[in-house]
């Protein structure tokens, strides 16, 4: 079999491009996007112009992809953006910008890429979605909501298109050594706010486990390995151990323990 043709989205940069990298150099025909593919001159694969919030966009992206290889045998569904805040004080605006990015968008992306995988007999779709989607994080409600949102649609849609011989997973990162920090919302640290104090120690919590995060090297190597698995798992989790033993522990301790814990971590 030729090539497989590897379609990532939000390639330019980040835990996106790193994978992009890696697969790069295992003989995968690599494609990555950006919303501005015009403005990388260091990218290694090619980039396509795909913004996920414009439905034409992504439909345009891999009309082109298709014209030009024929095929698509991978779709990673990369592209997403982090917010922050106090709930009651982040715009109901970027509250939909976040969910048109981390959820809307890709649904739309693997709605683009689903006819073609159905039509060659096969194919598979990563989501990357977060260890944050796992939890309700305090300051952080809208992010693990639109993550948390994913892991379920990828959960159902896996069922719907198993008769087609297309498989679908979910690959949750922890936090890596990333520019998330950088391109995310963070609702201003408003003077008087009822939430001054413990949302701006949560801020810098954050952006502390950010900068100290694991090499996305790390997540690439992952997500090379759920390629090569012939029947891929619902779920996996990248990252540090404590990150992924808090899965475990929400899972087996009681709501109000584990809230408490949660509570303590954050200082609240």
């Amino acid at each position: 079999m030729s090539e497989k043709v590897i379609l990532i989205t939000g390639a330019s940069s980040g835990i996106g491009k790193a994978i992009g990298m890696f697969l790069n150099t295992k003989n995968y025909k690599v494609y990555g996007t950006s919303r501005n593919p015009d403005r990388i001159t260091d990218s290694p694969f090619p980039l396509l112009a795909l913004d996920v919030r414009n439905t034409e966009s992504i439909k345009s992206a891999v009309e082109t992809l298709l014209e030009k290889e024929k095929r698509i045998d991978v779709l990673i569904n990369n592209a997403g953006v982090g917010i922050t805040g106090p709930l009651e004080e982040i715009p109901a605006e970027e509250i939909l910008n976040n969910f048109n990015t981390n959820l809307f968008g890709p649904i739309e992306v693997m709605k683009a890429v689903l006819p073609a995988m159905r039509a060659q007999k096969g194919g598979l779709i990563i989501n990357v979605t977060s260890i944050a989607g796992y939890m309700g994080l305090p300051f952080r409600s809208v992010y693990s909501a639109s993550k948390g949102a994913l892991e379920l649609v990828t959960e159902a849609l896996r069922m719907e298109v198993k008769p087609f011989n297309v498989h679908i997973t979910n690959v949750a990162p922890g936090d890596f050594s990333t520019n998330i920090a950088s391109g995310r919302y963070h609702a201003p640290l408003l003077k008087g706010s009822a939430y001054e104090d413990t949302y701006g120690y949560s801020l810098k919590t954050m952006d502390e486990h950010v900068d100290g995060g694991s090499d996305p090297k790390e997540m690439a190597a992952a997500i090379y390995k759920v390629i090569n698995t012939p029947n891929p798992k619902v779920h996996y989790k990248v990252g540090a151990p404590l990150q992924k033993f808090s899965i475990v522990l929400k899972r087996i301790l009681p709501d109000k323990i584990y809230e408490k814990m949660l509570m303590n971590h954050y200082k609240l």
